[in-house]
């Protein structure tokens, strides 16, 4: 893995994380051997190191970065949106992954950027709930954070599946005034306009093509009606696709086939890219460090596959879908250049301008 990437890279993520030379120099390593190694695996890290020290030795060294190195709450966020040059409102997906290392279950609750091409981490938290599902405290806490470093008028969209609902989830996002297209389940009460109280299955049994109509979740004594736009129709497999929003109902219907990129990014984080669960690290505070660096590393992918196909179409396969997925067209090309041309490589970094990161800080 050649020096000069890892040299080049400090200069640029120097000012904008606070850390000495030799943890920074770390940083570095660990993002650039990520992609050059495919893996988040330390063992193999510490053998990508453009140095004569000893492999134990750089192993010893990544595994002190990971125990004494504290950053900010959601630092790399500020990062993610300089590097692809995202200027707002954008699409958001919510989503958890989980995983089993021995006994142990790493539960990861995700928000994602999604853009026409890349799918990219933004903020995240690990649950320590045995691979339960989160509830809604978490998800507020998490969508709070988001907000004290983006603010809701840049969100054009949050997306999220049928784990995603709950009154005092979605009352949070409405009162926060932030734009959502969120899958029901088919035995959720509500009522309808005309005063009827029933599942929303029953209610769309007879449904073909696209409806859509106005309901209200469920409602007691202590909070009143959340009056939302519902859409639906039925898929190929029989089942009903039941989207509920505070936004036009099929405009919501239409952008929710984007969640599923957020469901493609855990594959560029897992066998298709990183190979994330190869790590051993399982204390909180290690893996959501870790997830730091994971986000720069997809960043960095996103903004090459930019920069190599410019505006060109990305190439597709006869059934119609992409040879190649915008993050593996990036990744590859990284790999390759971190070989043979390393300036080549950090070149996406270069347009990360100072007032684009700081700007992002602060709403």
């Amino acid at each position: 893995m050649p020096h000069r990437a890892i040299t080049t890279l400090q200069q640029i993520l120097g000012p904008h994380v606070g850390l000495s030379k030799s943890r920074l120099e770390t940083l570095c390593l660990i993002v650039v051997g990520m992609i050059s190694a495919r893996t988040v695996n330390l063992s193999h890290l510490a053998c990508e190191r453009p140095s004569t020290a000893l492999v134990a030795s750089t192993y010893r060294r990544l595994q002190r970065f990971f125990q004494h190195v504290r950053l900010g709450p959601d630092w790399p966020a500020p990062l993610v949106v300089g590097l692809l040059g995202l200027d707002g409102p954008w699409r958001l997906a919510l989503d958890r992954t989980q995983w089993k290392l021995g006994t142990r279950d790493v539960n990861i609750l995700m928000l994602a950027v999604i853009t026409r091409r890349a799918r990219v981490p933004l903020i995240w938290s690990v649950l320590d709930n045995n691979g339960g599902t989160s509830d809604s405290g978490q998800r507020i806490a998490l969508m709070r954070r988001y907000l004290a470093i983006f603010g809701a008028a840049s969100i054009r969209l949050l997306l999220a599946d049928r784990e995603f609902v709950g009154r005092a989830w979605m009352d949070f996002l409405n009162e926060n005034n932030i734009p959502f297209a969120i899958r029901m389940k088919e035995k959720l009460i509500v009522t309808t306009e005309d005063g009827r109280r029933l599942a929303l299955g029953p209610l769309l049994r007879k449904c073909r093509g696209v409806r859509t109509f106005r309901a209200a979740l469920g409602h007691d004594e202590t909070c009143g009606p959340l009056w939302l736009n519902f859409a639906a129709r039925r898929l190929d497999d029989g089942a009903l696709l039941i989207i509920a929003s505070n936004t036009p109902a099929r405009a919501a219907l239409a952008a929710y086939r984007k969640r599923w990129a957020i469901e493609c990014l855990f594959g560029d984080t897992k066998t298709r890219g990183l190979n994330l669960e190869d790590t051993r690290l399982v204390t909180p505070r290690k893996l959501d460090l870790l997830l730091g660096l994971v986000a720069l590393a997809v960043a960095w992918a996103a903004k090459a596959a930019a920069i190599l196909t410019g505006r060109k179409a990305p190439a597709r396969k006869t059934h119609g879908y992409l040879a190649k997925s915008w993050f593996r067209i990036g990744f590859d090309q990284l790999r390759r250049l971190l070989r043979h041309d390393p300036a080549a490589a950090v070149q996406p970094w270069l347009v990360i301008a100072q007032d684009r990161v700081r700007r992002h800080r602060v709403v």
